[in-house]
């Protein structure tokens, strides 16, 4: 019996999430985010093992997108860092990215904006305005077919009031861009 068009989609969606999963991808949330968050420096309790932006960062996260108008499944995280504790390489985000297709990707800290500038190196250099092409924090950039913002240092930024409310703000620049269903 020929599968439905439902069961397709979702075996597609499985075995491109495997793939991910073989290269050792860190993933948490919904499989097809809206917004992808790149965490590049990883807790202590991340590094041992726990889901990415499982803490604090990642709580503050999910309260500002969904405060933005996100609904819980329109958001999803991934570190910096793979299964066994190296760093991700560019193509394997690019791989991440185009699996997971966000419209928007943010790196929270200095590490995820690197990585970033790096995957997206080749679209990065082609941007008039250099402080875009470096992915200055809190600056959206339209870059190939994705709304990109580096936040800078978001998880340490949440012990001081100033910094958070700086994030707060870079945030604000990013609502959904697309009706929920």
């Amino acid at each position: 019996m020929a599968k439905s068009a439902k069961e397709a989609a979702r075996a597609k969606a499985e075995a491109e999430l495997s793939i991910l999963a073989a290269r050792g991808v860190r993933l948490a949330g919904c499989a097809f985010p809206m917004i992808l968050f790149v965490k590049g420096t990883p807790s202590e309790a991340e590094a041992a093992g726990a889901e990415p932006l499982s803490g604090e960062d990642g709580e503050a996260l999910f309260k500002a997108t969904s405060a933005l108008g996100y609904a819980p499944e329109d958001w999803a995280g991934c570190l910096g860092v793979l299964e066994d504790g190296s760093p991700m390489p560019p193509e394997v985000l690019a791989l991440t990215i185009a699996t997971l297709s966000p419209l928007t990707v943010v790196a929270t800290d200095e590490v995820a904006r690197s990585l970033l500038a790096e995957t997206l190196a080749a679209d990065l250099v082609e941007l008039a305005d250099l402080s875009e092409a470096l992915l200055e924090p809190g600056l959206v950039v339209q870059v190939a077919g994705l709304r990109v913002m580096a936040l800078g240092g978001f998880a340490e930024a949440l012990d001081d009031p100033a910094k958070k409310q700086l994030m707060w703000a870079r945030l604000k620049r990013l609502p959904p861009l697309a009706e929920p269903y």
